[in-house]
């Protein structure tokens, strides 16, 4: 499919209806009912009525549909994440809807429920973000991440205590899978789940055997870290960081219609 532009997207959702219309659709696929006069409900031959809203990240907004949507749109089609204070500048938000706007939709991108399988690299890495107020100066938070090649990634923010390494694995990759890692003694203890395993020894100045290596996790670890300082100037609270990495994640691997369609059919 060619890319998805904003001239398409604007003649596919022109106005609040049509947008109204969608998540009805969407949300009620089998149901045949008419729109009720004055309002955002909709009501079948009986006189039951269905809130298409209620439930959703629209629900309780004065925000119009046609922005929420533009908003969804513009998340899809960046490569490094849209600020707050990006949002308040295009749609005139303030910057306390525009920050909601923003959580609202990232809460859309949360781990799908697939398993990741195959070859599979497994790394951690430390996001700097700021400490809690009062608390003073800048922390380091650990991520820990999975990469399916040629698939998905999955990350989380955790320490890297050996059952919460363990359990991110056998929560988010198939038994069977391979395991790629460094030499982080934590992952010789995957072949006992039921995984492959094979790692290399950066100590050693090693960065590849052949399809042993770490590569793909690492550039993933790149771009959201680059992403975090480029957009968000790297000045994410360790409460909310978890909310950008899924961001990250749901965009790694997937050209920017899919996106669209992806968070669209999720809320």
């Amino acid at each position: 499919m060619n890319k998805y532009t904003i001239t398409q997207f604007r003649a596919e959702f022109p106005n609040n209806d049509i947008c109204l219309d969608y998540v009805f659709k969407k949300k009620y696929p089998t149901v045949k009912a008419y729109r009720v006069k004055g309002r955002k409900d909709y009501a079948d031959a009986t006189g039951k009525q269905y809130s298409p809203l209620a439930g959703t990240i629209f629900e309780k907004s004065s925000t119009p549909l046609t922005t929420w949507f533009e908003a969804i749109y513009l998340f899809s089609v960046s490569k490094n994440g849209v600020s707050a204070k990006e949002l308040e500048r295009h749609f005139g938000f303030t910057y306390k809807t525009a920050w909601r706007v923003a959580k609202q939709i990232r809460s859309l991108m949360g781990n799908d429920g697939n398993m990741l399988s195959g070859v599979i690299e497994a790394d951690e890495t430390y996001i700097g973000g700021y400490r809690k107020a009062g608390q003073g100066g800048k922390d380091k938070t650990p991520v820990l991440g999975l990469v399916q090649r040629g698939g998905g990634v999955r990350a989380k923010v955790s320490a890297r205590e050996t059952h919460l390494v363990l359990n991110h694995i056998k929560k988010n990759v198939s038994k069977g899978s391979a395991i790629m890692s460094d030499q982080f003694g934590v992952y010789r203890k995957v072949k006992k789940l039921g995984y492959g395993h094979d790692s290399i020894n950066h100590w050693k100045k090693e960065f590849g055997r052949g399809e042993v290596h770490t590569n793909t996790i690492e550039g993933f670890w790149s771009q959201l870290k680059r992403g975090l300082l480029g957009t968000y100037n790297g000045a994410i609270s360790s409460d909310y960081l978890q909310h950008y990495v899924n961001e990250f994640s749901f965009r790694y691997a997937r050209p920017s219609h899919e996106i669209f369609a992806s968070l669209l059919a999720k809320i």
